[in-house]
């Protein structure tokens, strides 16, 4: 008989891999469950980012007014960045970004590709299928010095 009769109380369901709703991942372990939400991600993936030479900002122009309204938008803490998982549970992941001018684009862009999915990878423990490095402009060495003794 392979029908459940109607006294027998149902099984529970084992805790999801992936938790789309709450755009989390979660890993069971020996000691209990551990989740990790994209936002957390996106975060990783920012400081990877920013520490790629040449990269002056992650999710716009990153000028002053970004800055602010940033300190406030605690919801999005990774503007600019996406990350999805695929169906098999691999992170995709999108990130815009600004450059110095006069370095190698296509170089940079690969620089980061590599700096983001080593340390997703390394840090989650999960596989990233693709990283999409969108450059959404350029800028003078110049501004940015400016920029930085009016910000101090």
């Amino acid at each position: 008989m392979d029908k459940p009769q109607k006294d027998q109380p149902a099984k529970p369901k084992p805790a999801p891999e992936i938790e789309i709703d709450d755009l989390t991942f979660s890993e069971e372990t020996s000691s209990g469950v551990i989740k990790v939400s994209h936002e957390v991600v996106g975060n990783i993936v920012r400081i990877a980012v920013l520490e790629v030479p040449g990269v002056v900002s992650v999710g716009g122009s990153g000028g002053f007014r970004e800055e602010i309204v940033g300190l406030f938008n605690k919801r999005d803490s990774a503007p600019g960045i996406t990350v999805a998982e695929n169906d098999h549970g691999h992170y995709e992941i999108t990130i815009k970004v600004i450059l110095r001018f006069g370095v190698e684009l296509a170089k940079v862009g690969e620089e980061i590709q590599i700096a983001v999915r080593d340390q997703v990878s390394k840090m989650t423990n999960k596989k990233v299928a693709r990283v999409d490095v969108l450059i959404d402009g350029v800028r003078m060495p110049e501004k940015d010095e400016k920029a930085s003794q009016f910000s101090e």
